[in-house]
């Protein structure tokens, strides 16, 4: 681990500018990388696409208390993708929910860190999820709990396409646009590539603005790039900017993000990181990460 990135990771509870929060997630990204390249199972694609998103989130945004996950004012997160499960894997260990040194574990049998996320195995997980389409529906009743109960707390789910792919998230998408809870945000992590082929070739969902304005969410306006931490911090700001609800940010990726040739390639979305494909992608990553601490 480079120098720089144990510093940030000493003391995680402070708030990280969005150069630490990139040199954080380009790390996050080789552990991910190293972690599936072991087992020789999981999904690379999508996991290396919300690196800087979830980083951002458990960082620099959502407030939590590792050593008191149950805390009932937390703020919750729901990764509705659940098949990126090492990238909230990994987040979560850096963070201090568990031993950084079970990531390992990932995937074999037994072990709390199954390939989808379960909130009854593992201590930081707030939903169970894997089935895409449930995500946004669970997020809703958490943060119309909260609502209920008088709590103040955040509620962030994080889809993919596959997830607006499903007839129920739009049913959760109506139904939110009823109640209007507070503090409920939902993000997209947009890399438009899925395991079959792209998002066009599959079932396109644009225009996704119009679609969600027209079922009365509130679109963030901003263009974001979710890889890039400056403009994922900007709409953080937006978030705290009015009390129109539920809000809704689509923040453009790409899927297998820092390795050259697993950039926007469909069959990156689940393969296996052969031996051969570890030894061409690690050096790019290591070298992201060093430009990444350079300018700390």
């Amino acid at each position: 681990m480079g120098s720089k990135i144990k510093e940030l990771l000493a003391d995680p509870n402070r708030r990280f500018s969005p150069a630490e929060l990139a040199a954080l997630a380009a790390w996050f990204r080789m552990e991910m990388f190293d972690v599936l390249h072991q087992r020789g199972t999981g999904h690379w694609g999508g996991s290396a696409s919300s690196a800087e998103l979830t980083t951002a989130l458990y960082f620099n945004r959502m407030n939590i208390r590792p050593d008191k996950p149950d805390w009932e004012d937390r703020d919750r997160f729901v990764l509705s993708k659940g098949h990126a499960s090492v990238n909230l894997y990994t987040v979560l260990a850096s963070r201090g929910y568990f031993p950084i040194e079970e990531l390992p574990a990932f995937r074999t049998l037994g072990s709390r860190l199954q390939g989808h996320p379960c909130m009854a195995k593992l201590c930081g997980v707030d939903m169970s999820t894997g089935a895409l389409g449930h995500g946004i529906s669970v997020g809703l009743g958490m943060a119309l709990a909260a609502q209920l109960s008088g709590r103040k707390y955040w509620t962030y789910v994080m889809t993919g396409e596959g997830c607006l792919d499903e007839g129920q998230s739009w049913e959760a998408l109506l139904m939110a646009a009823k109640y209007r809870p507070e503090r409920f945000v939902l993000m997209v992590d947009y890399n438009k590539v899925q395991l079959d082929g792209t998002q066009d070739e599959i079932l396109p969902l644009g225009p996704l603005v119009d679609k969600f304005r027209a079922f009365g969410w509130n679109v963030c306006p901003l263009s974001l790039d979710g890889n890039d931490t400056v403009d994922i911090c900007r709409s953080f700001d937006w978030l705290d900017s009015d009390e129109i609800w539920p809000k809704v940010v689509i923040y453009d990726t790409v899927k297998g993000k820092g390795v050259s040739f697993s950039e926007g390639k469909n069959t990156w979305h689940g393969a296996k990181i052969t031996d051969e494909a570890f030894e061409k992608g690690k050096p790019e990553l290591m070298e992201d990460i060093r430009k990444k601490e350079a300018v700390l």
